[in-house]
């Protein structure tokens, strides 16, 4: 398939003749995309290459200015959020959601924990009881900002496990939702200020925040025809699961810091480096390895760390390998859809090292 007819990507206007193979090999990334906004940047020992496109015409600031909506992939600030805590002593990861979410409620045999929350083996469905109900209204529109915080704490709090927790993978908004929930009644302090203050002001991400405003620096959504405008992502009561929107910038010194820990704070540098331990093992020959924030698959050089996310107008991938010492943040405004070559194409360049 052919993508649609658009601008020619843009390249940086500083390009060394060393440059030339990977603009291209990016330049084809966005082409491929199909979506009206696209930006692939990728950091390699450092050294950054970004490349913009799409088919719509080029917005009044340049795309790769723009903040973007990265969906599921917000998971991976939440997880280093949460090694961050862990490793000052002020959490253990072992601590019952339900007893911080209900004032010392008994835990009872087998709790829910935070471990359990971030790596999808709580036992929570995707989304809570009552969710598709409640969101009907607005199901093409924000049908998370119908469900908000009380209604996910709730709604956990009356929740009956079919599973034994730590027994079993299933991917979860609700639970990563539920999880942060539980970090702002631990810590007493406003999910936006807590994340701010442990991940987003050491890393320096000043363009990354939780929520659109009327700025215009944040990206405009499509539906999957690639036309239909799409309204501002509103994550309701889900915000730990997904409410980060970030320039392709911030997205990458969120992944180089990753790739070097030391040079970043002594504030974050144990928890970037615990985010990329494995703590899960899954699938035929255990190739499916979870970390606190990240999957990771193996490639013949090294593993490879990535996470990818959506929302009803936009996606995201976001990956780095230590072998390569590459980092690869990409992002685009359509809806996914069936057979879509985004995210495959992301995940191909990243693997290609």
């Amino acid at each position: 398939m052919l993508a649609a007819a658009g601008p020619a990507p843009r390249l940086p206007s500083e390009v060394s003749p060393d440059d030339g193979p990977l603009l291209e090999r990016l330049a084809d990334a966005v082409t491929r995309s199909d979506a009206p906004d696209v930006v692939f940047a990728l950091s390699r020992h450092g050294r950054r290459s970004i490349v913009s496109g799409g088919t719509a015409l080029p917005p009044p600031l340049p795309r790769e200015d723009l903040r973007y909506e990265t969906g599921s992939a917000a998971k991976t600030f939440t997880g280093l959020l949460l090694a961050r805590l862990i490793h000052s002593g002020e959490l253990s990861g072992g601590e019952p959601a339900s007893a911080l979410l209900d004032g010392g409620r008994p835990a009872g045999a087998n709790p829910v924990t935070l471990a359990h929350l971030i790596t999808h083996t709580s036992g929570l469905p995707a989304l809570p009881a009552g969710f598709h109900l409640r969101a009907l209204p607005a199901w093409h529109t924000n049908p998370y900002a119908r469900f908000p915080d009380a209604r996910v704490v709730d709604a956990f709090l009356r929740h009956r496990a079919r599973h034994r927790p730590g027994t079993r993978w299933r991917y979860s908004n609700y639970g990563v939702a539920v999880l942060g929930h539980a970090l702002v009644a631990a810590t007493g302090t406003p999910w936006e200020d807590l994340l701010a203050g442990q991940v987003l002001r050491p890393l320096g991400l000043d363009g990354t925040t939780l929520r659109a405003d009327d700025s215009g620096r944040d990206a405009l959504g499509h539906g999957r025809d690639g036309v239909s405008l799409v309204p501002a992502f509103d994550a309701g009561g889900f915000q730990a699961a997904g409410a980060v929107r970030a320039t392709p910038h911030d997205l990458l010194t969120h992944l180089e810091a990753h790739l070097d820990p030391a040079g970043v704070s002594p504030h974050l540098a144990p928890a970037l480096r615990a985010v990329r331990r494995p703590v899960l093992r899954r699938g035929i020959g255990h190739r499916h390895v979870h970390t606190i924030a990240w999957f990771r698959h193996p490639t013949d050089g090294g593993p490879m760390y990535f996470h990818s996310g959506a929302t009803l107008g936009q996606q995201a991938f976001l990956g780095f390998r230590a072998d390569t010492g590459t980092a690869l943040a990409a992002v685009c405004t359509r809806r996914f859809r069936a057979h879509d070559p985004f995210l495959a194409t992301a995940y191909a360049l990243l693997a290609q090292g």
